[in-house]
Parts: structure tokens; sequence; C-alpha cells
């Protein structure tokens, strides 16, 4: 898998990298780009649903998701050619995070020669109006 992921990499393609993890093939985790650069998208679906009183998405799916931008963000930031691996997840929900497409963008706050700190937010319709954010440490050395 390192020489896929490190193939891919240098190819620019973000998208395979994720697309090589099956959990986010199970809960409809994709890799676009946009204007500002690349973007973890949480495509809905049902069985993603943890409330339905309020059709709200479930917290661990969110979490799954911010942990996933963080690693992407990683990946294509970095020099690193294999998947890191997690320290700890801090994650703040801030809104219901309702029936629908679910956004989340990465970024890299420090890299050392061991860990890396990403900084990760999720929002629906505005990135102005998070519904998450996270802050996470992986082990790259």
């Amino acid at each position: 898998m390192t020489e896929a992921i490190e193939a891919l990499k240098r190819a620019g393609n973000i998208a395979a990298i994720n697309d090589l993890i099956p959990y986010a093939r199970a809960v409809g985790l994709e890799a676009i780009t946009d204007d500002r650069g690349l973007v973890t998208v949480l495509r809905f679906r049902e069985g993603n649903i943890g409330n339905n009183l309020i059709r709200a998405i479930h917290g661990g799916v969110i979490g799954a998701l911010l942990e996933q931008a963080a690693i992407l963000h990683l990946i294509e930031q970095t020099e690193i050619t294999v998947v890191p691996k997690i320290v700890n997840l801090s994650v703040d929900y801030l809104r219901p995070c309702l029936a629908a497409d679910t956004f989340a963008r990465g970024r890299v706050i420090k890299q050392g020669r061991r860990i890396a700190n990403v900084r990760a937010e999720a929002w629906q319709a505005d990135p102005e109006r998070p519904v998450a954010a996270a802050h996470a440490h992986f082990l790259i050395g």
C-alpha cells in the first residue's frame, strides 16, 4: 500500500488515495478539489443518520470525516508517503449536522520530525458556519 500511496501522491491523485481506505467508501467519503484546494466530502446517506428526530448525522461519522480530512491534507501538504497513525483527535461539535452533504478542509498547523498537528473544520451550506472542528496529532516518523 505504501508504494501505491507514494505513486498516487506523485501523480497528485489524492482522491485515489482516499479510495484505498475501505471505511471511506463505507460511509461515503470523497476527496475533491475546489478553488481553495482539497476538500473532503461526506456524501449524505440514510445510514449515517444518528438522530432520527432531527435527521442529524451521527457524531462518529462527523469525527471520521474530520479525521479523514486531516489525514488527506497531511498527505497532500507534506512529504510523507504513508497513511499517518492517529495519536489523538479532539472534536468540537458546534451545530447539528443535518441530512445533507458535509464538507471538511484540513490545515497542517505544525509538522515535526515525528508528530504533525492538524486542524480540520466541517461545514454544510456555509464554510463560515462550521458544524464541527477537530484538532489532531499524527505520528509521521
